[in-house]
């Protein structure tokens, strides 16, 4: 058996690896996380001593005493997560109801707070029905293994489904659709490839759904959802969209991409979390009444799962705060565009994104573990992302901006790039 080359590999390398049974996989792939370690390359699972926040005192790889660091890899993009309205929100819902749920929902763990947040969120997406999900990722995971089918009985493709992928939406969907008859992906954003797609499937399958995020996770882009829309239901398939790191932060109101392109009534299934602007965990679907009613029914992470804790009652006041204090929203934008426009100025390249997730594009893999490093000895912590999360040649240093980085944080970003891009040439000026 070939050994794996420790320079260039990626946890990817260390999945299946034939003829060598699990612990002996184990074993190796720890050899190869001492291996990152050792280089001051393993910027994961870092300890912090304090909350969520603009800054975070960390307890650095090696080093005996914590370290106060601006962050940059929270999806608390608002800040609520510690705002004090929401905390008190979820103090009440502690003294109320206590520490935990103690049931799945269908058989004594559906609490007036789970009742009062589905109804909640789907208005706030102007629909009437939402199910709830301890997760976000379970709720994409989940939903989909319960309404994409593959048919066993036989092979006519016409008793079973499809599903069509843009190629950068979340691992979770793609565990989603493990189990479906037929799962297509199309380059990402790519309409002509999506149609093509749609005609091949069109009278061939039963159940036919495109599934696209609204914002995507690694490039901080959009999707031109009114075009897929358009284009989905034009081939009698049903549109999924995920837009995790939308709300609160995209649309005029903080409604998503969804809101941005008026698609309220165009998207047959949203999908999203509670673990990013609204700053607490979570997921959720919303749908209509009949499919919404059918999945907490058939969902068996849903039925089987013991519900959220009375802490999310936080989450209802969190989805408040987006309409009652829109300056979180507007301090948030203040900061991406800032921070976004003097990475540009100094030769980044941070691709087409047009998120609170802003990427510096490096290529090369142990560049950007380089880079990583460097920043975080210079007191910035951001998250280094290489294959298979982005394709072997796209790794880059993705930020997470927050409504609550001052100026001064920001500055001092911009400033540890400077020096990063001293060290390993990583802007495009250095591209001739």
């Amino acid at each position: 058996m070939k050994a794996i080359d420790f320079t260039t590999a990626s946890f990817k390398d260390f999945e299946n690896i034939p003829e060598q049974d699990i612990y002996a996989t184990a074993k190796e792939f720890v050899a190869y996380l001492n291996f990152l370690k050792d280089n001051g390359h393993l910027n994961y699972r870092i300890e912090s001593l304090s909350p969520v926040g603009p800054e975070m005192n960390l307890m650095l790889p090696g080093d005996s005493h914590p370290t106060w660091c601006v962050c940059l890899v929270s999806n608390d993009y608002l800040g609520f997560s510690q705002h004090p309205l929401v905390k008190s929100a979820v103090i009440k819902g502690v003294e109320m109801f206590g520490t935990g749920s103690g049931a799945p929902p269908a058989i004594g763990g559906h609490f007036v707070y789970h009742e009062q947040l589905e109804k909640k969120i789907a208005a706030f997406y102007n629909r009437t029905d939402a199910i709830l999900y301890t997760t976000g990722y379970t709720a994409n995971s989940a939903t989909l293994q319960c309404i994409l089918y593959r048919d066993n009985k036989d092979n006519d493709p016409k008793k079973n489904d499809i599903a069509i992928l843009d190629m950068n939406v979340h691992a979770s969907v793609y565990e989603g659709v493990l189990n479906t008859t037929t799962a297509k992906t199309f380059l990402h954003n790519d309409l002509v490839m999506l149609e093509h797609v749609l005609k091949h499937a069109k009278d061939n399958y039963r159940t036919k759904m495109v599934i696209i995020d609204g914002v995507y996770s690694q490039d901080g882009d959009v999707a031109p959802i009114d075009e897929i829309a358009e284009l989905t239901h034009r081939y009698g398939a049903y549109l999924v969209v995920d837009d995790a790191h939308g709300i609160g932060v995209v649309g005029n109101t903080g409604r998503g991409v969804i809101e941005m392109y008026n698609a309220f009534d165009k998207v047959d299934i949203i999908t999203g979390t509670f673990s990013k602007a609204l700053g607490n965990i979570g997921g959720y679907v919303i749908a209509s009444p009949e499919l919404i009613t059918y999945l907490k029914y058939q969902s068996k992470q849903h039925l089987f799962s013991t519900t959220a804790t009375p802490s999310v009652m936080g989450i209802l006041k969190a989805i408040d705060l987006i309409d009652e204090e829109p300056i979180w929203k507007e301090r948030l934008w203040e900061n991406i565009n800032y921070l976004k426009n003097g990475l540009i100025s100094l030769g980044f390249d941070v691709g087409t994104t047009a998120s609170a997730v802003v990427p510096v594009k490096v290529g090369d893999i142990m560049k950007t573990l380089e880079a990583g490093r460097l920043l975080l000895k210079l007191g910035i912590y951001t998250n280094p992302i290489m294959y298979p999360a982005v394709s072997k040649k796209n790794a880059r240093i993705r930020m997470n901006i927050m409504a609550t980085h001052t100026k001064e944080h920001l500055d001092k970003v911009l400033n540890a790039f400077i020096e990063v891009d001293r060290q390993l040439f990583i802007s495009n000026k250095h591209i001739k």
